[in-house]
């Protein structure tokens, strides 16, 4: 794997010295593209955004935002970039989505809008809009792979059903769903990390491109 330096990207800050650095992609086509960048700075990479299938092959890894996801699926293919990231993925690249990221991630979904199309690479069912309205938002303490972080969930979709390669990070009240997965170099959460301030979900993906 390299890890040049992309373009359009911040330094890298990692706060403990280790190296090398990756260079991390935010799609930002829709969702909390800025907190993303900051998160992922904060816990050591190197970020840029992700417009155009150039700048998806200049980055080491890609995260995709929350938002909604059959906006982020359409404007996916008015960029031409759709293609692009399935391949990325099927080769290899390592992604975390959150929220409608994890919809984006997921190779089926439920409650999807008619011919909705996916990146896929998680082998698992999501439930699009799972836990509610907008008005249904919330926050919960969960554990996230043995640590404790604080969740905000905004019309976030829960996980139905994951096939045997992947790896169940968290669950969620009410109904102990499931909120959180790996599946190799994948990640997804139901969750917002990027607006708590706390940077372990972010370092906990940075160090998943340092390991493979």
């Amino acid at each position: 794997m390299s890890y040049g330096l992309g373009v359009e990207s911040t330094g890298p800050h990692d706060p403990e010295g280790r190296t090398p650095v990756p260079t991390i992609g935010v799609l930002a086509l829709q969702g909390d593209v800025r907190e993303h960048v900051r998160m992922l700075q904060e816990a050591g990479a190197s970020a840029m955004t992700v417009r155009r299938p150039a700048e998806l092959e200049a980055v080491d890894g890609l995260v995709i935002p929350g938002g909604e996801s059959t906006t982020m699926w359409k404007l996916a293919e008015t960029f031409d970039l759709l293609e692009p990231l399935r391949l990325r993925v099927k080769d290899g690249m390592p992604a975390y989505g959150s929220c409608a990221g994890m919809i984006m991630l997921a190779d089926r979904i439920e409650d999807g809008a008619e011919g909705q199309r996916t990146i896929g690479g998680i082998d698992m069912v999501v439930r699009r809009n799972a836990f509610g309205r907008q008005v249904d938002s919330f926050e919960a303490d969960l554990d996230f792979a043995g640590q404790p972080v604080h969740a905000v969930f905004i019309r976030a979709p829960w996980v139905e059903s994951v096939g045997p390669d992947v790896d169940v990070l968290g669950r969620a009240e009410p109904g102990d769903r499931i909120v959180a997965v790996r599946q190799g170099p994948l990640l997804a959460t139901s969750f917002h990390p990027e607006l708590t301030g706390d940077a372990r979900v972010h370092r906990y993906f940075v160090d998943m491109l340092r390991e493979l």
